[in-house]
C-alpha cells in the first residue's frame, strides 16, 4: 500500500511527541540535571516534533525570565544525551528511545508580533473603516 506523503505528523508522531515532552519535563522538574543554568532557569516545552521513524525529537522550549535564551539551549543541547537516558524510565514502551535536539520556541514571539500588527491604528483604522460599510 503506498501513501500519500504529506508534511503534516501523523497522528502516532504526535501522540509519542507529546509522550517525550511529558519525560522531559519530567527530568527538569525533578532536577535532574547538574547543570547550573539549567537548575536555577524554568524552562517552558511548548512542542516536541517527531520525526517519522520516531529516532529523533525536536523539543521546542522557551526559558522564562532569561533574555538570552541561546545560552540555556545550549546547555540543554550539551545534556541532551544525559536527559535521554534519565527520560528511559517514563518511554519503557518505545523500540528505540530518540535523540532529543533543542531549540527556542519563537511562537510567542511571532504571537506577540501579530497582536501589535492587529493593535497598530492604522489596522484600527481600517477594521473600523469595514465596520461602517456593514452598517450600510
Amino acid at each position: 500500500m503506498v501513501r500519500a506523503t504529506s508534511s503534516a505528523p501523523s497522528q502516532r508522531m504526535l501522540r509519542v511527541g507529546e509522550q517525550v515532552r511529558a519525560a522531559i519535563t519530567q527530568v527538569l522538574q525533578r532536577g535532574e540535571v547538574r547543570d547550573p543554568l539549567i537548575e536555577t532557569t524554568v524552562i517552558s516545552i511548548s512542542e516536541v516534533r517527531m520525526s517519522p521513524d520516531l529516532k529523533h525529537a525536536t523539543a521546542y522550549v522557551t526559558p522564562l525570565g532569561v533574555k538570552d535564551h541561546d545560552t540555556v539551549i545550549e546547555a540543554l543541547n550539551r545534556n541532551a544525551k544525559y536527559i535521554r537516558g534519565r527520560m528511559g524510565s517514563q518511554l519503557r514502551q518505545m523500540k528505540y528511545m530518540p535523540d532529543v535536539r533543542f531549540r527556542d520556541d519563537t511562537s510567542f514571539d511571532n504571537y506577540k508580533k501579530i497582536d501589535e500588527l492587529l493593535r497598530s491604528p492604522e489596522v484600527s483604522r481600517d477594521l473600523s473603516a469595514d465596520d461602517g460599510e456593514d452598517d450600510k
